[in-house]
């Protein structure tokens, strides 16, 4: 273990801190294929809290081993620092264990506040809800157009009177289809991460903008998700008008906090999207893609465990 690999560590810390982020977040590719933006995000965030926590850690235990797995056996096992042990030393190792154990601490509280949040939310609806017309969907009387689901182990799914009287069928179908595509594939997991490295980072601007393009990803995804279980002569116009309809009336300032909503998410970019969709990404960029995010998580974690050469 040598400084090259804490500076190389921080260099590539500091690069997923902002630079990174922000030509992710402005690029307009991610747009053509959500799903694999949204595996692009996880690993920029995964990668960026192991370099920032690995090159502390790295300069930290640098005194006892030319390599991580080596110099952390030594300090296990009690054995004598090969080089000195400076002040900087214990310093670096101290902020690496508060940044650790606060970047995992504000993911599990922001898991358990979450989970907490929408069990309650979930346990007051369904004390007024009640069965709608469409299967597996309950029906709140409420004036609003109104459509969101509640993930977890007991998932729900709610429509308000407002939006069933909005919308014709089709358009309620074309509702009903994004939030099931919300539940199906978990998207709520896909913001868990970035929910808590804003609450974890709230000085850092990449944070808040990391949050804000992943949730206009899943809503994204869910859309187009909805969009191959739709009949009709034209099923995206259909998509757009229902969402328009859920935002115009104000439906989003109704929904629980911790709900996926048809009307969250860059409603406008949404309907552009829909209305002018853009070319598929190519398989050949989607794999390239994949494969950056693939060496991304693999470059941190290839230089905490192997020594500089």
């Amino acid at each position: 273990m040598l400084p090259a690999t804490a500076a190389a560590l921080a260099v590539l810390a500091a690069l997923l801190a902002w630079p990174v982020p922000a030509l992710l977040a402005r690029a307009r590719w991610p747009r053509r294929d959500p799903l694999v933006a949204l595996v692009c995000w996880q690993a920029i965030g995964l990668a960026g809290g192991l370099s920032m926590i690995g090159a502390l850690l790295v300069h930290g235990l640098a005194p006892w081993g030319h390599s991580l797995p080596e110099a952390a056996w030594s300090v296990l096992t009690g054995d004598a620092a090969e080089d000195p042990v400076r002040g900087d030393h214990w310093v670096t190792l101290t902020l690496a264990g508060v940044l650790a154990v606060e970047l995992v601490g504000v993911l599990v509280l922001s898991w358990v506040r979450t989970a907490r949040t929408r069990r309650r939310h979930r346990e007051l609806l369904e004390v007024v809800v009640r069965p709608a017309a469409v299967p597996d969907a309950r029906l709140l009387e409420h004036p609003a157009p109104v459509a969101f689901c509640i993930p977890g182990a007991r998932p729900l799914l709610v429509l308000s009177s407002g939006i069933v009287a909005e919308l014709d069928e089709a358009q309620l179908a074309a509702v009903v289809a994004h939030e099931r595509a919300h539940l199906r594939e978990h998207h709520h997991l896909y913001l868990l991460p970035f929910v808590a490295w804003e609450a974890a980072l709230p000085v850092l601007p990449a944070a808040a903008r990391a949050h804000a393009a992943v949730r206009t990803l899943v809503e994204m995804r869910a859309d187009d998700v909805a969009l191959r279980s739709l009949d009709g002569a034209a099923p995206r116009r259909t998509l757009a008008q229902a969402i328009v309809a859920a935002a115009g009336g104000g439906g989003g300032a109704e929904v629980p906090s911790g709900a996926l909503a048809v009307a969250g998410g860059a409603v406008r970019a949404r309907v552009v999207r829909l209305l002018e969709p853009p070319s598929p990404l190519p398989g050949w960029a989607r794999w390239l893609a994949l494969l950056a995010a693939g060496l991304l998580l693999l470059a941190p974690t290839a230089l905490l465990l192997l020594p500089v050469l």
